[in-house]
């Protein structure tokens, strides 16, 4: 049985989700508008450019949920999904998860986005197994931190290890779909590298090592 990994952000979907809810919160004046974008906008700069400090964008993500009940965090969430990520589901990456469906591969997402975020937007592609960064939780309510290792660049890497260490299965004959160069480091790991609507770094790399590139737009 192969692996088939898909990044989320610009590759299932045609957006960044993180960066969108970020939006959202602003455009609803669930935050400080002027202060929250910009920080929003500097933090997917720097992710964009390969230099984002994960453990800072972390602690300004999360704080939101820290300051919200649980029951109205789902109901804001619930109307994101509907309002700006159901536009963004990309057909082309349905028949693609479909494809590998049918083929009997293990399907699952691997995201930076932490899992509040992102979990019912897997949902969308019928995919059940999903490594993405976890927010602490806590009583029923976030805390603004998160446990274990946060999913990006190396640490795809090393929550997909521990991950296939735990279901005793390997990488043998695996597919991992990315737009981003911050996933090169799982893409070198994968048998089956595929650059999916890239962005500059990515497609430079991925033409020097011959993988091949695809779109879903």
């Amino acid at each position: 049985m192969s692996l088939t990994i898909f990044d989320l952000d610009n590759t299932l979907i045609s957006d960044d989700s993180d960066h969108l809810w970020g939006e959202f919160l602003v455009e609803k004046k669930l935050v400080d508008g002027d202060h929250y974008a910009k920080a929003n906008t500097q933090f997917y700069n720097d992710y964009c450019q390969g230099k984002l400090d994960i453990n800072e964008y972390l602690q300004f993500a999360l704080a939101f949920l820290a300051e919200h009940p649980i029951d109205k965090l789902y109901q804001w969430r619930d109307q994101f999904i509907e309002e700006k990520i159901h536009p963004l589901v990309l057909p082309a990456a349905q028949d693609l998860v479909e494809k590998h469906r049918d083929k009997g591969d293990t399907l699952m997402v691997i995201t930076a986005t932490n899992r509040f975020v992102t979990a019912p937007i897997v949902e969308l592609f019928g995919i059940d197994t999903m490594l993405a960064t976890e927010p602490e939780f806590i009583n029923g309510r976030y805390t603004g931190q998160y446990v274990g290792m946060p999913c990006y660049q190396e640490g795809k890497v090393s929550r997909l290890t521990d991950w296939l260490t735990q279901h005793q299965l390997d990488l043998n004959n695996s597919t991992f779909y990315s737009d981003s160069h911050n996933d090169i480091p799982l893409l070198k790991k994968v048998t089956n590298p595929i650059a999916v609507d890239p962005d500059g770094p990515l497609k430079q790399y991925a033409n020097k090592h011959h993988w091949p590139i695809i779109t879903l737009r």
